[in-house]
Order: structure tokens, then sequence, then C-alpha cells
């Protein structure tokens, strides 16, 4: 029960729990997928199969974001359920350095978390505001949110993301974030890990994060990839 109402914040850049001041371009579908990753803390151990991210450039300096997980309680053994599900929108306020223009890039995500396939939970809501700052030498981004949670408790969570230089093709990346759910679960968190760059459209990443819920350590082990491509080439194979 603990690993099935565990839930992270929104996910919007692999592998981390925070994400970045960028959205897809319009007509184009990013897809964030994890086939598979392994959660483990003190109510035990939890397969993560499927996570995925769908993103969709909406418009100029627009995207709308679907995510969701699946999870499987391993030890003690469980039924699988849909997890972590939100519908968002992503709006890019001010154009920066991620959008090859000079400064911090600023973007806000706000939308609805969907109640879980078991259990008891309702809808939530959450507002983010991001961001982000690209150097030679690497990229921060920086994470502030608020949600009304899926059991109707306040949430604040705000997290730090350091990149090394995007011209690397592997380049090392690390988080850390604190989350609060009040009166109810405090967290403290750290990931580690790479992303190795195929070409602009294609990435794979691996991450272990290491936290700590209420003082119980929190391990998991992130894989995955993620890829883009533009609807419009349907359109073209339907008019050829």
């Amino acid at each position: 029960m603990a690993l099935t109402a565990w839930s992270p914040s929104a996910r919007a850049y692999r592998p981390f729990d925070g994400t970045d001041a960028a959205v897809a371009a319009p007509g184009e579908v990013e897809i964030e997928l994890q086939p598979a990753g392994r959660l483990h803390d003190a109510g035990g151990t939890a397969l993560v199969a499927p996570a995925a991210v769908f993103n969709y450039g909406l418009g100029e300096d627009w995207e709308a974001v679907l995510e969701g997980q699946g999870e499987t309680p391993l030890s003690p053994s469980g039924l699988t359920s849909l997890t972590a599900a939100g519908a968002f929108l992503k709006h890019v306020v001010v154009p920066g350095s991620l959008q090859d223009k000079t400064g911090p890039s600023i973007a806000t995500e706000f939308g609805v978390l969907l109640p879980d396939s078991t259990g008891m939970s309702g809808v939530g809501a959450s507002l983010a505001g991001i961001v982000s700052q690209r150097w030679d030498w690497g990229t921060i981004h920086l994470n502030a949110e608020t949600v009304l949670t899926r059991d109707h408790h306040g949430d604040v969570f705000i997290g730090a993301i350091l990149e090394g230089p995007l011209k690397w093709t592997i380049r090392p990346v690390a988080e850390v974030f604190y989350e609060n759910e009040f009166s109810k679960e405090e967290t403290v968190s750290a990931l580690v890990g790479l992303i190795w760059q195929v070409r602009d459209n294609l990435s794979f990443d691996v991450a272990f994060r290491r936290g700590l819920t209420n003082g119980h350590p929190v391990d998991e082990i992130r894989a995955g990839l993620t890829f883009g491509f533009p609807l419009r080439f349907l359109d073209s194979r339907v008019t050829h």
C-alpha cells in the first residue's frame, strides 16, 4: 500500500522529477518512455513499468502533456495499478537560452492530477514555475511547484537539475529536491545519472535516486529513452 500510494511530482524531462523551461515545437510529438524501473522503500519493492510522458506542441511556446505509470508491487506482491497520471499545459513565458536567445528561459506548467486506478484517491491540481539557464559548461533548471494532492492535501516541491555540457554526446546529470505534503509526508532526494544524446530527437538515460521519506530510505533505478517526431508526416502519407 505504501508503494502504490507513492506518486512523484509531474515529470516532463527524463530521468528527473522536475522539468525544463522548454516545450515541443508546434506539431511535434515527444515521448518519454521508461520500459521498466525499480522502486524500493520501507514498504517493499515495486516494478515501475511502463512510465510514459506524451508531449505535443500545440503552438508557439505551448505544449500539452499527458503522463502516467504502471506500478506492480513485487515484495509483497500485489495488483498492477495506474498511478501518477495527469494532464497539463506548459507555456514558455519568457524565451531564453533554451530557445537560442539570451538570458534565462522561464516557463509555467499547470494541470490536473488524475485518480489512481485503485484505491480511493480523487482529483488534484498543480501549478509550477520553471527557470532554466544554459551555458557552455552546462545547464541548470530550477523548479518550484505547489500542489493539491489527489487526497486533497497541500504539497510543495522545490528542486534543481544540473546537466553537463550540451555538446557532449554523453553528459552527466544530477538533481536534488525537497517535497513536503503537509501533515503527511516529507521527502528529500538526490539523483545522479547520464544522458546519451544520440541525435536531436533521440536520447537514452539511466539514473539512480536515493531519498528519505519521513526518515525512511527510498531507492529507485530509472532507465529509459526520449524520442520525437512530427505528426505532419501522417498527413503527407495520406495525401500520397
